[in-house]
């Protein structure tokens, strides 16, 4: 978890697909992003570049203004590009920066 969206945190969850936790699957990197175009760049380079879709950018809409995409490099790791517009409330910074790591 993180104590604020612009913050490094850490989160232990189960892997999204419910499958076993490998080196690969249940470890991801959330990247902080500075736009939702920024976001889209990323994604799109990293898909450009032989990466897998894991969920292409997008808003999600668990958190209101919690914009996302989700990618596997070539060597299986996942990557999370995200941007957040949330309020000045700090529970929904919180919970948008926990999200990055928890929804797909």
């Amino acid at each position: 978890m993180s104590p604020a969206a612009d913050k490094p945190g850490v989160s232990v969850t189960r892997p999204f697909n419910r499958e076993r936790a490998t080196a690969g699957n249940g470890v991801m990197v959330a990247l902080l992003m500075d736009s939702q175009a920024q976001v889209d760049a990323f994604y799109n380079k990293a898909i450009e570049l032989g990466a897998m879709c894991e969920g292409k950018s997008g808003l999600r809409g668990e958190i209101p203004g919690f914009y996302a995409g989700y990618f596997r490099d070539l060597d299986g790791n996942k990557f999370n590009a995200f941007h957040s517009r949330c309020s000045g409330n700090s529970s929904n910074k919180k919970a948008a920066s926990n999200a990055a790591l928890n929804v797909v």
